[in-house]
């Protein structure tokens, strides 16, 4: 059976760490056997744990409104797993479901005290991370808008998390951003008017239940 400290450094990002810094990872993980088949999480989940998978195969996927599987990508030995959304929490939130295709060997570190000994000591190192994660958060939103949401879910994700943006363009611009007809756009628009999630005035939309426009594309 192989050690924490051995998986440890077969993982490429701490294969350069001296034995000192390995100690300590190994001091904050777990080493745990998953079987073929077994869940590991699922989207809106969240975690304490910063994961690596160490032997094994993962695949990683979204489902749609009409419940269709989407195979996003396959995450393989030494690799690792968490999508970070951002450093402030200790929290990692889970964007898509994710699945052993094998029986597999994973590495979980204890996220709040990886950052505090690894993460937090350099400002410059932090403030470039954040950056890649939002880059990373970007490229997200493309998926779920692209390959995950229909057209009221779209809607519903730029008036949660872009409400501005969504006031200053034409009706146009936002069904062209969004991919749908404009038709569309106003027919989801007016939807939302009678079910009284939100309100219209002077042309711009003002939300009135944040969380029936969040559990729209949630789908909660």
């Amino acid at each position: 059976m192989i050690k924490t400290k051995e998986a440890i450094k077969s993982i490429s990002l701490f294969s350069h760490l001296e034995d000192k810094e390995l100690e300590l990872i190994a001091s904050m993980s777990e080493l745990s056997s998953y079987n073929t088949d077994t869940v590991l999480f699922y989207e809106t989940e969240s975690t304490d744990r910063l994961l690596f998978l160490v032997d094994g195969l993962l695949k990683v996927y979204k489902i749609d409104k009409y419940d269709n599987e989407i195979f996003l990508y396959y995450v393989y030995p030494n690799s690792m797993i968490s999508e970070l959304s951002n450093l402030k929490d200790n929290k990692i939130n889970c964007f898509s479901n994710s699945e052993f295709l094998r029986d597999s060997l994973l590495l979980s570190i204890d996220f709040k005290r990886f950052k505090k000994e690894f993460l937090s000591q350099n400002e410059l190192v932090l403030k470039f991370i954040n950056e890649l994660i939002y880059k990373n958060q970007q490229l997200q939103c493309i998926v779920n808008r692209e390959l995950v949401f229909d057209a009221t879910s779209k809607v519903a994700f730029m008036l949660t998390n872009d409400l501005s943006m969504f006031n200053q363009l034409k009706r146009n611009e936002v069904a062209l951003l969004l991919h749908i007809q404009p038709e569309t756009l106003s027919r989801v628009l007016k939807r939302l008017v009678r079910n009284e999630t939100i309100s219209i005035e002077k042309g711009e939309v003002i939300i009135l239940k944040e969380d029936e426009l969040r559990s729209i594309y949630l789908g909660i």
